[in-house]
């Protein structure tokens, strides 16, 4: 047995439409930001693939040192050498990461074809919700998550040759068309009334 809605599906759908109109803006920079990040990563998809594994590198060292701060603080707390050893995870991580950003890129081009069959998945499931409900324009995220899975089965049939530029330059691809869903969902909230 399904529970009460604390809205009305009318009194939801208003609200989530009156929400994407006054804020159509944000959107819409969001979307411009996303899809030039996007044709930067396709014009140059090795370096965008090493940029992105040496950033994560960074970001699980940092993220890592961290929590070992933390750890050490608070010593007497419970699970402390579960959250020791998850912050040395963290540390070693980021440190293989930038000491052969190569194999990184290997590693995170398998990550990314996981994310791909994830993404697309959740983003038409998404887009099934928005039809039923909220917004206009929701062919653009069912869009947006058949590209996911078709650019998971690009990087799979073409491995081992794809891992030197399927990381950026199929990130890039995801980034234009995610950009261009959120450009098309908030000019369609731009020119719909405030209910």
């Amino acid at each position: 047995m399904s529970q009460p809605s604390l809205f009305p599906d009318s009194d939801l759908q208003a609200v989530v439409t009156r929400s994407l109109h006054e804020h159509w803006k944000l959107f819409l920079a969001e979307g411009i930001i996303v899809t030039l990040l996007g044709f930067a990563a396709i014009i140059v998809p090795p370096l965008a693939g090493l940029f992105a594994a040496v950033f994560i590198g960074w970001l699980l060292l940092f993220a890592g040192s961290v929590g070992l701060y933390f750890t050490f603080r608070a010593q007497q707390a419970p699970g402390f050498w579960w959250s020791l050893l998850s912050a040395l995870a963290a540390v070693l991580a980021g440190a293989i990461l930038l000491l052969n950003p190569l194999e990184g890129l290997i590693t995170l081009t398998y990550v990314l074809v996981a994310f791909f069959v994830l993404d697309g998945g959740l983003m038409i499931l998404l887009a099934i919700e928005h039809r039923r409900r909220y917004s206009g324009r929701w062919e653009w995220v069912l869009l947006n998550g058949v590209v996911d899975l078709v650019l998971a089965a690009i990087i799979i049939a073409g491995l081992p040759g794809t891992l030197a530029w399927a990381l950026g330059l199929l990130l890039g691809i995801d980034l234009v068309f995610g950009g261009g869903s959120l450009i098309a969902m908030a000019l369609d909230a731009r020119s719909r009334p405030a209910e």
